[in-house]
């Protein structure tokens, strides 16, 4: 009997988990071992080799030790497969651990030591581009600068859409098309795979930090990336040998999240959506960045490439940096912290946190404040913006008076 095929809602809810009710159990099983006992010498010795070097555990053979392979994070890795219309996905203990096993995995592989990246990025990817930390060198450029800056030994194309945190929306045909035989890695965190699956438009390597949308509830730190089976081998061999594997704790609350991933993306996303349409009517706010408004979509990607505009919003105060430490200071009902895609709201100054590191000429602007909007009701989040930009206005308004 050939398999269903399923709609994407079904598969967040079942997918890794086809094999339960043959283990006779209802919810995911949870293994925190951090070793496994070996059948014999020669299997066991077997077993580690085919682990360490990015293979899956054989028939017979044993899971050795946590950092070389772990069935809780597997399945985990095999539902975000799923979702990503991926070969395999491969987790790791961070978004940063992530895509540095990406940026060592692909670069050992190809031999080649260089990066082509397109700003705006996260900032701790930006950072780490940089720094040349990892020994390779990076070309930063615009969408529309990767052609051009592609060379023979570029290993790498790596993008954001939406961007951080300006939500820029990247047309990914557009740039793999420009990369030509280079990879390209994409940062799906913001769109997540709801909303937007970049394999399916060319791109090879599709990354999450899952601390975000995927585990959704601000309790658990992760990354995780699909790809084709010849990468994920790649990936995994970098993973066991610097010991970046995800905890498998954090594999399973992110797998349990995914079951709500789709409805708390389309809520949240509604959400977002009528609480950019009355900032755009604020006087305090100079710009507000969202791509479901006229004007944040040029090129027409949402519908097209994109499913939805997603629910990050970034707003641009008209009083600059003061008007908007003053709003983050301000709000009660959203929580001031960095990070994204929690069931509650979240506010932030990019250029003075999760960007502080970028280069100065790359950096957000002082009076960029980005939003995470969760599942309060938005009107309730429209008051509290609304109570924090009047109170900053009336503050400002009186000062300017003082001082003439």
């Amino acid at each position: 009997m050939a398999p269903m095929t399923l709609h994407p809602d079904s598969i967040a809810v079942h997918a890794g988990r086809e094999d339960l009710a043959s283990l006779g159990v209802h919810a995911l099983p949870l293994d925190l071992s951090s070793t496994n006992p070996l059948p014999d010498l020669e299997v066991g010795g077997m077993s580690y080799e085919v682990l360490a070097t990015g293979g899956h555990p054989f028939e017979g053979g044993s899971n050795v030790y946590a950092r070389l392979w772990n069935p809780t994070v597997a399945r985990f890795e095999e539902a975000l497969a799923r979702l990503e219309h991926a070969e395999e996905a491969v987790a790791f203990s961070s978004g940063m651990a992530a895509i540095t096993a990406v940026l060592l995995g692909v670069s050992h592989e190809s031999g080649k030591r260089h990066v082509v990246a397109v700003r705006p990025l996260y900032g701790g990817t930006d950072h780490l581009l940089a720094s040349g930390l990892l020994g390779l060198e990076t070309t930063f450029c615009a969408p529309d600068g990767v052609a051009a800056a592609v060379r023979d030994d570029t290993a790498l194309v790596v993008l954001e859409t939406p961007a951080n945190p300006t939500l820029e929306l990247v047309d990914l045909r557009a740039v793999v098309a420009a990369a030509g035989d280079v990879p390209v890695l994409v940062d799906n965190t913001f769109a997540t795979p709801v909303l937007q699956q970049p394999l399916e438009l060319g791109a090879a390597l599709s990354l999450h930090s899952a601390t975000k949308y995927l585990g959704g509830h601000g309790d658990v730190v992760g990354g995780v990336v699909a790809c084709d089976a010849r990468l994920a081998a790649a990936l995994r061999r970098t993973r066991a040998i610097t010991g970046a594997i995800m905890h498998p704790l954090a594999a399973y609350l992110l797998h349990r999240g995914l079951a709500t991933l789709p409805v708390r993306v389309r809520a949240q996303q509604e959400g977002a959506r009528v609480v950019a349409e009355w900032l755009t009517t604020r006087p305090e706010v100079s710009r507000v960045h969202f791509p479901g408004l006229p004007g944040c979509d040029p090129e027409g990607l949402v519908g097209t490439q994109q499913a939805g505009p997603g629910a990050m919003i970034a707003v641009e105060l008209a009083g600059g940096y003061e008007a908007a430490a003053a709003l983050t200071a301000r709000v009660e009902l959203f929580t001031h912290a960095v990070s994204l895609g929690s069931v509650d709201s979240l506010i932030q100054h990019p250029a003075a946190l999760t960007h502080r590191p970028v280069v100065s000429d790359a950096k957000p602007s002082d009076a960029l404040v980005r939003l995470s909007i969760g599942l309060e009701d938005p009107q309730d989040l429209i008051a509290d913006l609304g109570q924090a930009l009047t109170a900053t206005a009336r503050t400002n308004s009186a000062a300017m008076s003082n001082a003439g």
